[in-house]
């Protein structure tokens, strides 16, 4: 089966009970019991939930995993990963992190005696003097969130097997429909399906994929006994999504070339980043690991002029200035003091996170409108 009939139809079946073609969503609790522990494979929904069950059989199939777990938060997803670790463990990650990400490891596990090691990833090399008896877990995004760094997941799971290691790899910027991680190697993938996978704004989740049976069974384990769930009609709302994923990441890809390339051209951009460009770093590896390279655009003003970049959002107009990715609407944000806020500022620099930079989530209208009014903001 393809992709985009994937999304539709993969390991998805119609209700049992009336033949829904859409999940039911079961708002309950719990289920009754013709005896103690005789029940039709549920009894208590923080446990499990027959929509959160479709969910995640989808889940697993457009990321050619095996399981897929869900949680309330892509953060309380990452959290659960956090959790196969004990004190005294190493972690090697993405330098140029969300910042979300980057407070979870920093201001929560560093207190529970897990180390970690922020690194540039461009090169497997820059990782191997961070490698000891107490790794084990490489924790990769790619794209880098914001300033679309590629990673090869190829060569970093050559390099987790060879020292066996856990990879994870947060694939939300580039969805399923743009790149398999589990298929290059990696163990888990983890998505903030509150983006691309939900699509519409309307609901936070977070997801987990696998392959390997012992390793769902401890992430399921971990998710049961936390508790951090999403609720049934979270988990139709992302379902419904699912089922445009490869037609609306089709838009955002298309729109996010055009307003790419009109950001490249203006005379007071300085940087822009978007893996398609070919003068991209890393526009090789994405063009052998992505089938597309999404809507996600960031970009500085020339002078780095904190002042000038806020004033751009300010006048924007189509592209609403918000928290957030991945929606069908276009979105605007200025890491600095907003998503990336958390991470110290010397840090964040170093990584190209700098005041003047702008990110843009390129949504799905008309890209002469998206163009128009960026040319009104920037000027």
């Amino acid at each position: 089966m393809k992709f985009n009939t994937k999304t539709i139809h993969g390991n998805q079946k119609p209700d049992k009970a009336y033949g829904s073609v859409m999940p039911p969503i079961y708002q309950t609790t719990t289920y009754a019991q013709t005896s103690p522990g005789g029940h039709k494979g549920y009894q208590y929904s923080r446990s499990a939930n027959p929509t959160r069950t479709a969910l995640e059989d989808a889940l697993a199939s457009i990321e050619n995993g095996t399981h897929a777990i869900a949680f309330g938060s892509g953060l309380a997803a990452i959290d659960a990963v956090l959790k196969l670790l004990k004190s005294g463990d190493e972690v090697i990650s993405t330098n140029d992190l969300y910042g979300g990400t980057y407070r979870l490891f920093s201001k929560i596990f560093e207190g529970f005696g897990i180390k970690f090691h922020y690194v540039g990833m461009e090169s497997t090399a820059n990782i191997s003097s961070y490698i000891n008896e107490n790794t084990k877990l490489i924790w990769v995004e790619t794209p880098t969130n914001p300033t679309m760094k590629i990673i090869d997941i190829k060569a970093m799971a050559a390099v987790a097997k060879t020292h066996n290691l856990l990879l994870a790899v947060d694939n939300t910027f580039a969805t399923p429909y743009l790149q398999q991680p589990l298929d290059l190697g990696a163990d888990i993938v983890m998505h903030s399906a509150t983006k691309y996978l939900g699509g519409h704004s309307d609901v936070v989740m977070g997801a987990l994929v696998v392959k390997a049976k012992s390793l769902a069974d401890r992430l399921y384990f971990i998710q049961n006994a936390s508790g951090a769930i999403c609720g049934p009609h979270d988990s139709f709302l992302v379902l419904r999504g699912i089922k445009t994923l490869h037609i609306r990441m089709q838009r955002h890809c298309e729109n996010g070339k055009v307003v790419a390339e009109y950001l490249k051209r203006h005379p007071k951009i300085e940087n822009v980043y978007w893996p398609g460009l070919e003068d991209h770093p890393n526009h090789a590896i994405a063009k052998a690991q992505m089938k597309d390279f999404g809507g996600m655009v960031s970009f500085t003003t020339k002078g780095n002029n904190y002042e000038e970049a806020i004033k751009i959002v300010e006048k924007l107009r189509i592209f609403t200035l918000a928290e957030s990715l991945g929606g069908v609407e276009s979105l605007a944000g200025h890491p600095a003091s907003m998503t990336h806020a958390s991470i110290p500022k010397e840090a964040r620099e170093k990584t190209g996170v700098v005041d003047s930079l702008i990110r843009l989530s390129v949504g799905i209208e008309d890209v002469d409108d998206l163009i128009a009014d960026l040319k009104q903001a920037i000027g």
